[in-house]
């Protein structure tokens, strides 16, 4: 099991309904209205108001699209596109980030545009990615922050295994009130008895 650099090898992730692979230039292409979309704005915290969430550009600037592109070279993280199999569409992104070698700990995120939305896609991104993490290093903690007006991702995690640890009272404000954000986490003993992983 990987120590120092976990995430040094960038896999390609294959389940029934989705890969998930290192970033490519079509990819990158098509984060650009996933990430305009007024829906993966407001859940992931990055505007403060409805009307920020709209009128986006659908296309990427350069300091982002230069991110995506340097992804594949970051040992301390592991970014991966979600691919839908019925489309061959790039539709989110799965990443593990935040890493404390230390602790054996990292962060998880995951959006995923309307393309992608309410088929189970973001399911098995999730319990894949986890599956890989457990098996090929030797993290012990994989935590995260969801809104509490997100019941749908809470609902998710939950299935994947994420076990409710707490909550950061109004976190976030928008639209002029405060919102709490749901703290979550999975460590390994979790997945091992879930998903019969390595211990």
């Amino acid at each position: 099991m990987t120590t120092h650099a976990p995430f040094a090898r960038k896999p390609t992730l294959a389940g029934d309904r989705v890969i998930l692979r290192p970033f490519e230039t079509t990819d990158i292409d098509a984060m650009g209205p996933v990430l305009a979309d007024p829906e993966v704005l407001i859940l992931t915290g990055s505007v403060h108001t409805s009307a920020e969430a709209h009128g986006r550009s659908a296309d990427l600037d350069a300091a982002t699209r230069e991110w995506y592109e340097t992804r594949a070279a970051q040992s301390d993280r592991l970014d991966l596109a979600i691919i839908d199999r019925e489309s061959s569409a790039c539709v989110g992104e799965v990443v593990l980030n935040e890493l404390h070698v230390e602790n054996d700990s990292c962060n998880f995120r995951i959006l995923i545009g309307p393309a992608g939305r309410d088929r189970g896609l973001g399911t098995e991104a999730t319990r894949l990615i986890l599956d890989h993490a457990f098996a090929t290093t030797q993290l012990n903690r994989i935590g995260l922050e969801v809104f509490a007006f997100n019941p749908r991702a809470q609902r998710m995690y939950r299935g994947a295994g994420f076990a409710l640890e707490g909550t950061r009272r109004a976190a976030h404000r928008f639209d002029g009130a405060y919102v709490d954000a749901v703290i979550m986490a999975i460590i390994r003993s979790d997945a091992v008895s879930q998903h019969e992983l390595p211990a």
